[in-house]
């Protein structure tokens, strides 16, 4: 018998072991039970709310806490949590004490744990340890006349249950938390002190929100995470409606002591009452498909924020707890086909002591009538901002000029809740009571909220006037600008329009300036697709007090005329263009820098340093057209061998006609402090007066750098207008300094001589060829043609060239034949020589002398 009787005993607490448990056989032990647990304090259990305490044995001591009720479409749950204090020597064993829930009308309802508490089996000695309970409580919606009944595993009382008391729910209980005051509680074991902060109503797109604020304090000494509760908002007829937590917060953290207000936001219909409203936490038990009450929060009397923002008035916004302004510091327009062209500058600074990353904002332009426009806000939408740092964001809208453009507002939506393809049960912001797990999943809903309406101050943008100092503030800095000149040119087949720009750093720190590019736009004309953009830097940055000078050209046909030229300087980031600097101007296009005959230009890049200085300039009088020649100098100015700047120039006519010049510059980088010579030509008609051109005169540039030798020129820079130094060239009258630049022939002995009755005179030239080694030189171009004029004035030619005919040194000898029949007939007399420069099929002489001509008897035999 006793043996039988010890066999029933243990069957049966299995028995009622099990029925505590057999709900839970699948589920696996949660992450916040085992070692990482965190044991109660004395001090963290005096702040748990107390509802009574039953004495369960000697050592053990259980308190009642948090009771609420949540409705749900297969019985109504109810749940409690009860508090097991040890105060014995020896863990106490759980599977000892029993609750029961009896209703009003004397039904008696088992207790069965959470899944998230269901391996909770014993209380360490001296320490505490929660359990939650829920019970399904049928159609019953209230707290009232209930009870919570405790009974002890004891073999010798009938039904093996000791009953040892229970627990009446206070009248005055209520599980919903008084606005503003603050619920200790224990979430995940961590205690956490929590409390409604403020109900704000948003009226938007013929919609209506509701955001609210729950404020959390951390008063445990681990990092408190996202439980991951859904949260309902519910009206006081009892209407809920599901909670979207605002997305910047998702996957919140909050530090040990850390306080932080977390942000929800829902689509509420127009009619609904928003007083007396609550926040319901409730937590998804996957195992047991249900939903358990969390904590519950009255809200304070909603409020329509007034998001007005005067003009200049700084508006301040709460990002992850923490302070950020913005100021619509600018705004400007001008008119074009119709339409009103607007930018603005949002300044953005972080108050707080934390990095924020900001959410994703749209951006409209607002009529008094109710009209949007989009504002094209690059950059905005996931900015970072350091504690106390300040950005400036450029923004672009277009509003039709019918609509009155002085009574605009920038109207600043935020994107709380994104569009998203994830399927979550419920669908935030519809109307809803609580469901069970059966709900049908749905898509995730767009909310959006107004965060501000700045007004916009009406101010057209002025004309950018030449030689003046402007400033402005962008995302890159504050800096000032200068036009400095607006130049228009011949090149190739078009003409080419220069805006040559100053950019000076304002700032006590550098400026970084981004990749910059430009776009010109002439009247309604966009030449963005042929605009180049040049600038003279040598780093992405500019010292406090210093300056960057930036060239935007574009190609434009030579007939095109037009009033007036907008500059657009913009970087990119991933495929999105982000304003930089912006002017127009209606200026005509200013007289080119001149430079005095004999002074100098100068080139001014890194690696391309140089002076220039015109040698001379000649005309090649031709039969159908005449030749410009010129020869420039070429100093280095740096101090290593660089690649120089390949020049482009155009000869300008007094009457206002250009011709480009063909230029000849040495491929071979320049030696430190060396010397080059360049030259241009070009041909002109002879009804064209080119004794008065002007050489205009640039280096040419290839992308965003100055050409070097083997690139073609997309265009040319810094263009300055050289007066030449036309030289008239007086034949010498005799051979003996002949310059042909940088070679100088000298001829010390010109013998001609004839042999009686043959059709042939012979000439033997003594000479000396020295070239000037101290200039560079690119391919020599020209030939020296040598006239002999003999004794019956006829003329014969030989062309030589310089360095392959005639060798380079002194003391050299060359042999020339003439041919013609008369000269069987010639007794004497003289020939002439006549040296010519001949370039490009034209000449010029350069000197002539006469010589005697020997004759030559033939040899006689003596008989």
């Amino acid at each position: 018998m006793r043996l039988h009787k010890g066999k029933y005993i243990v069957l049966l607490i299995s028995t009622f072991l099990i029925s505590q448990l057999s709900v839970f056989t699948i589920w696996a032990a949660p992450a916040s039970v085992g070692s990482d647990s965190i044991k109660m304090s004395v001090v963290a259990s005096a702040i748990a709310k107390n509802l009574g305490s039953i004495q369960l044995d000697d050592n053990v001591k259980a308190s009642l806490e948090d009771v609420s009720i949540w409705p749900q479409a297969s019985g109504n749950i109810l749940t409690y949590t009860l508090n097991y204090s040890n105060s014995g020597n020896r863990a106490a064993n759980l599977i000892h004490y029993f609750s029961r829930v009896v209703t009003s009308g004397g039904s008696v309802i088992p207790g069965n744990p959470v899944t998230a508490d269901a391996l909770k089996n014993k209380v360490v000695s001296k320490q505490t340890e929660r359990v939650t309970y829920y019970v399904n409580i049928g159609k019953i919606n209230s707290l009232k006349r209930l009870k919570i009944s405790m009974y002890v595993w004891a073999p010798q009382s009938k039904g093996y249950l000791k009953y040892t008391g229970s627990l009446s729910i206070p009248a005055d209980y209520s599980p919903t938390a008084i606005s503003g005051q603050r619920e200790n509680s224990f979430i995940n074991n961590i205690p956490v002190s929590i409390a409604s902060e403020s109900l704000q109503i948003y009226k938007y797109g013929g919609k209506v929100y509701a955001k609210v604020g729950i404020n959390f304090i951390n008063q445990g000494n681990k990092v408190f995470m996202d439980p991951g509760y859904t949260a309902y908002l519910m009206s006081a007829e009892g209407t809920a409606f599901e909670l979207a937590i605002d997305n910047s917060l998702a996957g919140y953290k909050i530090q040990p002591r850390e306080k932080k207000t977390i942000y929800y936001l829902s689509e509420i219909p127009p009619y609904i009452k928003t007083d007396n409203m609550k926040v319901q936490y409730v937590q998804k038990d996957e195992t047991l498909k249900l939903e358990l009450p969390k904590g519950s929060y009255k809200l304070p009397a909603a409020k329509i924020p007034d998001l007005n923002v005067g003009k200049g008035v700084i508006k301040k916004i709460g990002i992850n707890s923490n302070t950020i302004e913005l100021q619509l510091t600018t705004a400007n327009v001008y008119s074009e086909n119709n339409t009103g062209i607007w930018t603005f500058q949002l300044r953005l600074k972080n108050a707080g002591k934390q990095a924020v990353i900001l959410p994703s904002y749209e951006l409209f332009v607002r009529t008094a009538a109710g009209i949007t426009f989009p504002i094209s806000a690059k950059g905005l939408g996931g900015a970072s901002l350091k504690p106390l740092e300040e950005k400036v964001v450029q923004l672009t809208a277009q509003v039709p000029l019918e609509v009155e453009q002085n009574s605009l507002k920038l109207q600043m939506i935020e994107a709380v809740i994104p569009d998203s393809t994830e399927e979550v049960a419920g669908s935030p912001g519809t109307t809803q009571n609580p469901v069970s797990s059966t709900s049908t999943p749905a898509k995730t809903a767009k909310l959006t909220i107004p965060v501000a309406y700045f007004e916009i101050p009406y101010t057209l943008r002025a004309d950018t006037h030449k030689g003046l100092d402007y400033q402005t503030t962008n995302q890159f800095g504050a800096f000032s600008y200068n036009l400095l000149s607006l130049q228009r040119f011949p090149w190739k087949d078009d003409d080419i329009l220069i805006a040559k720009m100053k950019i000076i750093n304002t700032q006590s720190v550098n400026l970084s300036l981004p990749e910059i590019k430009g776009a010109l736009k002439v009247d309604n004309n966009d030449l963005a697709d042929s605009t180049e953009l040049f600038i003279d830097k040598e780093s992405s940055s500019v010292a406090p007090g210093k300056s960057a000078e930036i060239y935007v050209l574009s190609k434009i046909p030579y007939t095109t005329n037009f009033r007036t030229t907008r500059v657009n300087l913009y970087s990119t980031v991933k495929e999105e263009k982000i304003p930089f600097l912006s002017l127009s101007t209606s200026n005509v296009t200013d007289a080119v820098n001149k430079i005095e005959r004999g002074g100098s230009y100068v080139v001014v890049g890194k690696g391309k340093n140089a002076t220039i200085k015109e040698n001379k300039t000649v005309v090649y009088n031709g039969v159908n057209a005449n030749i410009v020649y010129s020869e420039l100098f070429l100093n280095s100015e740096e101090k290593r061998q660089s690649k120089m700047a390949r020049l482009q120039a155009y000869y300008k006519t007094p009457d206002g006609q250009f011709y480009e010049a063909t230029a000849n510059q040495p491929d071979t980088p320049a030696t430190p402090g060396g010397k080059q010579l360049i030259t241009f030509f070009a041909k002109l008609p002879k009804s064209v007066d080119a004794s008065g051109v002007t050489l205009y005169l640039g280096p040419g540039i290839t992308g965003n750098k100055l050409s070097e030798a083997g690139q073609e020129s997309d265009g040319f820079i810094n263009i300055s207008a050289l007066e030449l130094n036309m030289v008239a060239v007086t034949p010498d009258n005799n051979l003996s300094n002949v310059t042909l630049y940088p070679y100088t022939w000298s001829v010390t002995k010109s013998d001609g001589h004839n042999v009686r009755g043959s059709d042939t005179i012979n000439i033997e030239m003594n000479y000396s060829l020295v070239r000037n080694f101290n200039y560079e030189v690119g391919t020599f171009n020209h030939k020296l043609v040598i006239k002999m004029t003999d004794p019956f004035g006829q003329s014969q030619e030989k062309s030589l060239v310089l360095g392959t005919d005639l060798t380079e040194g002194n003391n050299h000898t060359i042999s020339l034949s003439f041919t013609n029949n008369m000269y069987k007939k010639m007794v004497g007399g003289t020939y002439a020589i006549t040296l010519y420069d001949e370039f490009q099929g034209e000449r010029i002489e350069l000197a002539h002398q006469a010589y005697s001509l020997k004759i030559e008897r033939l040899p006689t035999s003596e008989k």
